[in-house]
């Protein structure tokens, strides 16, 4: 199990034309980790390590006054300081007052810890992130061991990069210990994080969704195929699929969005359960492929890895703003599910349920993420596979009786059509985009025809079996409800924890089937005087709320491209409860 619970989310930006030490492209990773439940990356650091000019001015008034500041003054010569916008160095003039300061020359201690190794400058420099660990670790008192197996691991094929890291990590580690730092570093020991006894290990969104798509074609009986296209940051998806062929998995980078899932739905219709990923513009611009496997009734799941928009936007940064284009965003009467993952591990889960829903009800669905819960990564307790109940499909391969025609839009129970492989003997069929019959599977323009057809594809995606909603913390029912959806979820989850721990009457309700939406929903939230939405958008789930139920849901908006922080949902809160 964990030593300690914890969270971590890289905090990216723009990667084009970034002259070095230059401020545009400065990126970092912030970690929050205890001996407590932590749903979330952190609001304002408690310590900041800035290994250059550039990252400490970009990230400084980002830490808790009275944090601590942990300098490379290395870096701080005349150049990097002037590339990062400083007339004089805030390690000297006293600007940085609000806060502790530390600084030494890491870049040097690193230098002469990894010297025995023979290692050029720019190779040596790269270890002094080992260094600054090492350091972290002393001033949280936890164990090495670990981090030296995984460099042994990580560098097998080069061993003497593993021992100069190594090398490195232990002359931070010692600094820790030698240097009389400690007045101004002090040493904080974290208990054991209570948690259930398992196997964790750590996962990423896009880790957690790819294994859960492996899962998910595994439980259905299927091979998967998935068709991709590059973009941030969806890409690590295919990356991740693409090492596991051994389960059953083929990956394939097209040449545009198109194809990708034109790719996807030709071998759905071939059998396997065909899977594909993008971010917002490429979701554009795959929806008349989404259309098609609407019509054609072939099951598909398209994950949404969402971003700052429109458009290009913001590729590094995080968003909630394609719901309305998930549940709406087609031509024509065009239901699908749609569901949304509230963390990384919980996208294990989700990409199972979408794989679920696909191959029973034939249908595509979306599973929404973002970059938040992509690119982050928590302790994830690998599940006990014996519990996950298999859904294994049945291709219809019955022969129809003499002189009766094929009929491939032929329906069960859940108004799923038959899914026939092509090649089956005797039950030769075609299907496409133009509207069929519903009887026969012929091309149907008739008026009435169309009528029924566009019903029962309406009525499947809204008799999709999905639990009732349940309340996440509180009750069912008081004086407010706080609904989320997707990665907002840790930042509500801890602010309605503390509005409760000091007695005010607030309930989190966090929704994962935005369409069809849970069945008890309506009453559910009718039960609460009042109803915030919390969104990294202009409102969308509030709007969808408000038009199914006629309820009085308020939005709680943020498009930053930053995720909520829980002192913003605190203040919803108390502003609500005013």
């Amino acid at each position: 199990m964990p030593a300690t619970i914890w969270r971590h989310s890289p905090i990216f930006r723009p990667r084009s034309a970034r002259p070095q030490g230059t401020t545009f492209g400065v990126s970092a990773f912030q970690i929050n980790f205890g001996s407590s439940a932590i749903e979330t990356a952190g609001d304002a650091p408690d310590v900041l390590v800035a290994m250059n000019p550039a990252a400490l001015r970009v990230n400084v008034d980002a830490l808790k006054p009275g944090g601590l500041i942990i300098a490379d003054e290395g870096e701080f010569g005349a150049r990097n300081l002037a590339k990062a916008g400083y007339e004089s160095n805030p390690l000297e003039d006293g600007s940085l007052a609000k806060w502790q300061l530390v600084s030494f020359n890491i870049s040097q201690l690193t230098m002469d810890a990894v010297k025995p190794f023979g290692l050029g400058n720019k190779e040596a420099l790269r270890c002094k992130n080992m260094w600054t660990l090492g350091l972290a670790l002393w001033m949280f008192d936890r164990d090495r061991g670990p981090i030296e197996e995984w460099l042994r691991t990580k560098f097998a094929k080069a061993p003497e990069l593993a021992e100069a890291n190594i090398a490195a990590l232990n002359a931070g580690h010692a600094y820790g210990e030698t240097a009389e730092i400690g007045g101004q570093i002090p040493q904080h020991h974290i208990e054991p994080a209570p948690a259930e006894p398992g196997l964790y290990r750590t996962v990423t969104g896009a880790e957690a969704i790819s294994l859960g798509l492996v899962v998910g074609a595994q439980l259905a009986g299927l091979k998967m195929f998935f068709g991709g296209y590059p973009i941030t940051p969806a890409s690590a998806i295919l990356h991740h699929l693409s090492r596991l062929k051994e389960y059953g998995v083929t990956t394939f980078q097209a040449e545009d969005e198109i194809a990708a899932i034109g790719s996807a739905i030709g071998a759905s219709f071939a059998g396997s359960l065909g899977v594909t990923s993008s971010s917002g513009p490429g979701i554009a611009l795959k929806a008349e492929a989404m259309g098609l496997a609407i019509m054609t009734e072939l099951p598909l799941v398209i994950v949404n890895s969402q971003r700052g928009g429109p458009s290009t936007g913001l590729p590094t940064k995080t968003e909630q703003s394609d719901l309305y284009q998930a549940v709406y965003g087609r031509n024509g009467d065009a239901p699908m599910p749609v569901i949304a993952a509230r963390s990384p591990a919980d996208a294990f889960d989700c990409a199972i349920e979408a794989c679920r829903i696909a191959t029973q009800y034939m249908t595509p669905v979306m599973l929404l993420t973002d970059g938040y819960i992509a690119n982050a990564a928590e302790p994830w307790k690998v599940p006990d596979m014996g519990r996950y109940q298999p859904f294994p499909v049945r291709f219809h391969d019955e022969a129809p009786a003499e002189g009766q025609p094929v009929n491939p839009y032929a329906r069960d129970e859940k108004l799923a059509r038959v899914w026939i492989k092509p090649g089956t003997p005797k039950l030769t069929h075609r299907i496409g985009g133009i509207e069929k019959n519903a009887g026969t599977g012929h091309i149907d323009y008739a008026p009435a025809n169309h009528q029924k057809m566009t019903d029962i594809r309406a009525g499947k995606v809204a008799g999709v079996d999905i639990p009732d909603q349940e309340v996440t913390l509180g009750e069912a029912g008081g004086w407010l409800a706080v609904v989320g959806w997707g990665s907002t979820f840790g930042p509500i989850h801890q602010a309605v924890r503390r509005a409760r721990g000091r007695g005010l009457d607030v309930s989190h309700v966090h929704i994962r089937h935005i369409w069809p939406l849970p069945g008890n929903l309506g009453d559910l939230l009718r039960r609460y005087k009042r109803v915030i939405v919390p969104e990294m958008n202009s409102g969308q789930l509030k709007t969808v709320l408000r038009d199914q139920y006629l309820v009085d849901a308020r939005p709680v908006t943020k498009v930053s491209g930053q995720p909520f922080k829980i002192s913003e949902i605190e203040a919803a809160i108390e502003e609500a409860l005013a």
